[in-house]
């Protein structure tokens, strides 16, 4: 029995993670959750699990709940999160939170010697340096959940990684993979959100569209595998059978292949090293497949991608300024601040505005978040 918290429950990411515990109950036990404001979906998750600690957004709501559930200890706020990060009763941590608010839960998770389910990319992209460091001083595992990410961990499984010649991420090319720079300078937050194969909350949806996504994913292959920017690719696949690749010294390639279902690495990140099986998983079907399709990414159709690796390969403060900015930007399109194509603009001008720190400590990275984070709000104003 492997005891789990969840951060981030009535997100994509959680939601998924609780269907996986659902339907192994003699396998996993769900200790704690923090959500955010979902309280309707909170409710659905407490009909089915009895955690014993959930943490809440507001403090509002947390006296709400904490009369309506009497038996359920309730905290909230960030401080509410590090509870749910290091809850004694828990071995596992899910992170499934968006955004870089997803960082030091996870560095009091590993300081709390959990091992480590990572959904929330900022976590790496942001400090990867940091966390890889925290993670072989408190001797836990950090298990990748990102399909590409998961592929790759698990095309590795028993290869020696000095052999590795490159680590190749596909990409479906999102909710515009098909229009030209011209069409999208007019699209909604609604064509944004239609992501062809793939369900995802907002802003991971927004990022595909953009593929700011792919230029995390990106930074967070570089800080998982210790695999130089040089060795890392990234090729247009629409279909997303093939989840990624690793290519060998001697030509061979390894792929991951499957059904687009985030339940799936979700659940092996859970299993690890094992497998087990879930009949809720459709297996892949080869002769309902008429055809694979894989195109080169061009760098200036998807800018974020190119700039993405000009951050990392900059490295220090550089992969902090591009996701915090990202961040902002998303957060700003959503709320119909800004166009499609100004999130692109502006992580462009936080780029340009910042004198890169080499080797950053913890409060610089949080610091910086902030400022970026308040510079692109007030750029977004003079677009």
């Amino acid at each position: 029995m492997k005891n789990i918290s969840i951060l981030g429950a009535t997100g994509s990411i959680g939601i998924q993670s609780l269907d996986v515990i659902k339907n192994n109950p003699h396998k996993f036990k769900l200790n704690s959750i923090s959500i955010g404001e979902n309280i309707a979906e909170l409710r659905k998750i407490l009909k089915h699990f009895s955690p014993e600690l959930v943490c809440l957004k507001n403090k509002n709501d947390f006296e709400r709940m904490r009369a309506e559930y009497p038996t359920i200890k309730f905290t909230y706020g960030n401080d509410g999160l590090l509870e749910i990060a290091t809850f004694n009763k828990s071995n596992i941590i899910i992170n499934g939170l968006v955004g870089n608010i997803g960082l030091l839960p996870t560095i009091h998770a590993i300081e709390s010697h959990k091992n480590i389910a990572l959904a929330n990319k900022e976590t790496l992209v942001t400090a990867g340096h940091i966390i890889n460091q925290k993670v072989e001083e408190y001797n836990v595992d950090l298990i990748p959940i990102d399909s590409e990410h998961s592929a790759i961990f698990q095309a590795l499984n028993g290869e020696n990684h000095k052999s590795i010649k490159n680590l190749i991420l596909t990409a479906s090319g999102g909710s515009f993979r098909d229009k030209t720079r011209d069409e999208l300078k007019n699209v909604s937050i609604e064509d944004a959100l239609k992501h062809p194969n793939w369900s995802m909350g907002a802003k991971i949806t927004i990022d595909s569209a953009t593929m700011a996504n792919k230029g995390l994913e990106i930074i967070e292959t570089h800080f998982l595998f210790n695999v130089d920017y040089q060795n890392i690719k990234v090729i247009l696949h629409r279909e997303s059978i093939i989840h990624s690749m690793v290519e060998f010294d001697d030509s061979t390639i390894i792929a991951q292949l499957g059904t687009p279902d985030m339940r799936v690495p979700i659940q092996y990140a859970l299993t690890y090293p094992d497998r087990i099986q879930n009949k809720d998983f459709k297996a892949l079907n080869f002769e309902e497949i008429s055809s694979l399709n894989f195109s080169k990414l061009d760098f200036e159709r998807y800018p974020c991608v190119k700039m993405a690796f000009e951050a990392g390969k900059l490295g220090g403060t550089a992969t902090t300024i591009f996701n915090s900015s990202n961040e902002e930007a998303v957060r700003l399109f959503l709320n119909k601040k800004i166009s499609f194509l100004d999130i692109e603009l502006l992580i462009e001008k936080s780029l340009s505005n910042y004198t890169i720190i080499e080797n950053p400590d913890l409060n610089t990275i949080i610091q910086l978040d902030k400022e970026v984070k308040s510079f692109v709000y007030e750029e977004s104003k003079k677009i």
